[in-house]
């Protein structure tokens, strides 16, 4: 039987401790399981044990991303026998570090990151690679620390540029919580009618559009996109894309929607096309989920755009 595991990820003073403490103090949690606290970090606020509802907590203190290996978790399994892990993640290593590390009988339950408001800009732009690579999996990202001058919509895109299915909640300093319910100003007219799309403007159209496929419903688009041709679409389809950066250089990877077009195969892969199309919900394996299609009136050989990379942040 799989031991399931909760993890919680963030940068340090984030309220990772906080949050984890909360959690296991909510008797509707906490009902007495065995549970294992796997201690990646230490912050300014401690555990108080005592204040556990259930109680069957034992602790677990991993110093450094090296010590994190199979034998070193089997056998705190082995010795407390444990029904789940909770997990305080070190917001500086990587997250492949714990995959590796965890025994195969471990299955990641659920998994949070609580990011602080006030700092997380600054993260991003310092160690963009170490803050994207918190935000790709986690079902919920908890901001917390929010006020009224707190930019929900750079919050929102920064989630967004890389995990399209989380949950974003803000958490305000006076205790209050809100869901997001960010309403994305797009750089491009929203009435009804054609989109002539910028090319600096394709990440976001990108990520607006297949977050909310039916809001472009029928409409039209101009667009310059780089062709993939690929056999994981359709006959009769190309993908029409651009390469796009998450965190850094080393970063960067190919983003597109799936195009039917009249001789859609002569298009040549890796050419850059000029594409007049009306935009049509789409649900595909290569999406992994709703997304949008592009249905080309025409396609026009284009030169290439002064900046062939596109960024989710403007």
């Amino acid at each position: 039987m799989a031991i399931p595991v909760y993890l919680f990820v963030g940068f340090l003073e984030a309220g990772k401790t906080t949050f984890v403490q909360e959690t296991l103090e909510d008797p509707d949690f906490n009902t007495g399981e065995k549970t294992l606290m796997v201690l990646c970090e230490e912050g300014e606020q401690e555990y108080e044990a005592g204040r556990f509802a259930g109680g069957n907590v034992q602790f677990m203190t991993v110093e450094q991303e090296s010590d994190l290996c199979v034998p070193l978790f089997k056998e705190y399994q082995r010795q407390h026998r444990i029904d789940r892990v909770l997990i305080e993640y070190n917001g500086m290593w990587n997250l492949q570090s714990l995959y590796d590390a965890m025994p195969k009988d471990w299955e990641i339950y659920q998994m949070i990151c609580v990011a602080d408001a006030t700092t997380f800009e600054s993260y991003l732009n310092n160690m963009r690679q170490l803050a994207v690579d918190k935000l790709k999996e986690p079902e919920v990202v908890l901001f917390n620390r929010c006020t009224e001058k707190t930019d929900k919509t750079y919050l929102h895109r920064a989630v967004r540029m890389v995990n399209r299915r989380a949950q974003i909640i803000f958490e305000y300093t006076d205790g209050s919580i809100q869901p997001d319910d960010t309403v994305d100003v797009l750089p491009w007219d929203e009435t009804p009618g054609k989109i002539q799309l910028a090319d600096e403007d394709f990440g976001i159209w990108y990520l607006d559009a297949m977050e909310n496929p039916e809001k472009y419903d029928g409409r039209e688009i101009s667009m310059k996109a780089y062709v993939c041709q690929t056999p994981r679409v359709p006959k009769g389809t190309f993908v029409a894309g651009r390469f796009a950066m998450t965190c850094c250089a080393e970063d960067i990877s190919y983003i597109g929607v799936i195009c039917e077009a009249a001789n859609a195969q002569e298009y040549k892969h890796r050419s850059w096309v000029n594409i007049e199309a009306e935009i049509v919900p789409m649900e595909h394996e290569v999406y992994g989920g709703p997304g949008v299609a592009l249905r080309a009136k025409s396609v026009t050989k284009a030169e290439p755009p002064q900046e062939e990379l596109v960024y989710f942040l403007r």
